[in-house]
């Protein structure tokens, strides 16, 4: 109710009247915004199974693909290390892991990380860096259009592998940059450093429920008004054989070697390496702004599991006030669950527990069957980035409309009641098409500091009445018609080319693609580099021929090339240039151009790192 002009004329009653309908509005407003959803705008992740980005995790989660190996050379020594017997001095039972390259490999230059310096980089920093940069450019911003904007950045790690290294050294060979190099505030804190962000910036360590973490402050932070943007998520990395000793010797570790989650089978976890950084923002500035929005955060709750059996075990009744504190936030109901990504380790102990708090919560009145999954049965656990695997994983088989298969499920665990569970864990690809009614997920993430976290996405908000999706959430309308200019640009020669052949591999592979959302996610979505190419195409065939030609060195009709020496005053590509030949010179000769053609965002290949050596090597 607006204030009334006369207000001063009316009885003391209805002032009060008047107040009081004022406050409730502000109250309102203030739980509104409280319990406002969060957009997922972008993902970044690499994983083991070569999984360089979000469509490479979903192609291994559809193929049902394992991707534990035994562990490296560039790790440890096997003969060293390893011993069949649980109980042996000094190594571990378990030659199994899941992994990433590149362990020590990094491109420095790229984000201005003098050689000294990277040398004594936690490989947990480089691949945040790396990761990040790929998350912003899926959402099709800009990297150099967010300089000094309030975006928030949320990072769960928790390993030391290679700070350990390097203080194994003779104390002589410590430099400047080993705290810089491997403290955790720093993972978070070199990330807005380097791209210039000023919202709030948190390095969390909760262990396995780590990026979880991260992924529900991020959201908080994002309602309170914090932070506009934030990028959220958590890393892991595995060097040395001294973790994996001490968790053998607990007796967490796998001995068969397979994370073989509400198994009869199960045995404990296989340790994983992992990186997955999401994009959010708050949902109404994500509709506004036209961003493509794969999935939205209704509502998220950590707690701990307080004085329990242990300091590491795992506790039913704390997991079951998590999930009714998360559904509560989410202002959800049990039955409108239809999927929970488990913590699922694997473990004998943990897997019972875990399931009879989701059937004591989320299996009441239920017309349908709850599916369950975890997706450490396809890449181990990745620890600190546990929960953000999840995460992906989940929003990928909601765009996909169906849930991945479990691997290794054979025999149900025993100590669960599976006949008074209406849950499956499907051992298929299982179809989880669209409906009337968003499609509502759930994810767990526990660690064993006793902080447990649960997040829940949807399709779409409860008040939205349709689906959002990546081809379909951005209204405006598309390109003028034929020709296109499509600018592409990189910091080296050898980059640029690289990021031409990405292009020309990409349309091989995505024929149906929109030439007008390509041109438009890469002139708007991209931060712009001094080696340049601008490229006239009159339909996608037409720029397949023309990204192979200068692949083979030529430059054909329409296809401009060059190397910024000096920057160039900013230029409006309607208003300054009538043509678009004039604009594609201009562009190559360094203008920075305001785009105002308004488009579709499409995902293209991201920015083709250089990688050098920089490390030291274990002893």
């Amino acid at each position: 109710m607006e204030p009334s002009a006369n207000s001063a004329d009316l009885s003391p009653t209805k002032r009060a009247l008047l107040a009081l309908q004022q406050l409730q509005a502000k109250l309102d407003a203030l739980e509104a915004a409280q319990q406002e959803p969060i957009a997922i705008v972008g993902m970044g992740c690499r994983f083991p199974g070569n999984v360089e980005n979000p469509a490479d995790f979903w192609q291994l989660l559809q193929a049902q693909q394992d991707a534990i190996t035994e562990v490296p050379n560039d790790r440890w020594d096997l003969s060293k290390y390893y011993h069949p017997d649980p109980n042996h001095p000094g190594t571990m039972h378990s030659r199994l892991g899941g992994f990433l390259p590149h362990l020590l490999e990094f491109d420095a230059a790229f984000f201005r990380i003098a050689p000294r310096e990277a040398a004594s980089l936690d490989p947990q920093q480089r691949l945040l860096l790396e990761v990040s940069w790929e998350a912003v450019e899926h959402a099709g911003l800009a990297a150099d259009r967010l300089v000094g904007s309030n975006t928030g950045v949320f990072v769960g790690i928790c390993s030391i592998d290679y700070w350990q290294r390097l203080l194994n050294r003779h104390p002589s060979e410590i430099d400047a940059y080993l705290t810089t190099g491997n403290t955790h505030s720093l993972a978070a804190g070199r990330i807005s450093y380097v791209f210039g962000f000023t919202g709030p910036s948190l390095a969390l360590d909760t262990a396995c429920s780590s990026s979880l973490v991260a992924v529900h402050t991020a959201c908080q932070s994002l309602r309170q008004r914090e932070c506009d943007l934030a990028l959220a998520g958590g890393v892991n990395r595995i060097l040395e054989p001294a973790s994996s000793i001490n968790f053998a010797k607990a007796r967490m570790m796998s001995i068969s070697g397979r994370c073989r989650s509400f198994d009869a089978a199960a045995d404990g976890f296989v340790r994983a390496e992992g990186a997955g950084i999401v994009v959010l923002k708050r949902w109404r500035d994500a509709v506004r702004d036209g961003d493509r929005v794969w999935a939205v955060i209704l509502g998220s709750a950590v707690n701990h599991d307080g004085r329990a059996g242990g300091l590491t075990v795992p506790n039913g009744s704390a997991q079951q006030a998590l999930l009714r504190q998360a559904l509560q936030q989410s202002r959800i109901q049990p039955a409108q669950v239809s999927y929970i990504e488990t913590h699922g380790t694997g473990t004998p102990l943990g897997d019972p527990i875990e399931m009879n708090a989701i059937g004591a919560v989320l299996t009441d009145s239920r017309p349908q069957p709850l599916y369950l999954g975890a997706v450490k049965t396809n890449i181990g656990h990745t620890e600190a980035a546990a929960g953000i695997a999840g995460l992906i994983k989940t929003v990928l088989a909601l765009q996909a409309e169906a849930i991945p298969a479990n691997l290794h499920f054979q025999t149900p665990n025993p100590q669960i009641p599976w006949a008074e569970l209406p849950v499956q864990v499907p051992t298929q690809l299982v179809p989880w098409p669209q409906g009337t009614m968003p499609r509502v997920a759930g994810i767990s993430a526990f660690g064993f500091s006793g902080t447990n976290a649960h997040i829940i996405v949807a399709d779409r908000p409860p008040e939205s009445s349709n689906s959002v999706s990546p081809d379909s959430s951005r209204q405006s309308a598309e390109l003028a018609n034929p020709p296109y200019l499509l600018t592409l640009s990189a910091r080296t020669e050898p980059a640029l080319q690289q990021l031409v052949e990405r292009y020309r591999q990409h349309l091989q592979t995505h024929s149906s693609i929109s030439l007008a959302g390509l041109c438009y996610t890469a002139n708007q979505g991209r931060a712009q580099f001094n080696h340049r190419l601008a490229i006239l195409a009159d339909s996608l065939p037409d720029l397949q021929q023309k990204l192979a030609q200068i692949g083979t060195g030529s430059l054909p009709s329409g296809v401009f090339q060059g190397r910024v020496t000096q920057p160039v005053l900013s230029l409006t590509d309607d208003t300054a240039f009538p043509d678009l030949p004039s604009l594609a010179q201009h562009y190559v000769a360094g203008a920075c151009i305001n785009w105002t053609a308004r488009g579709h965002t499409v995902v293209l290949p991201t920015y083709p790192f250089q990688r050098q050596h920089y490390g030291i090597e274990p002893t």
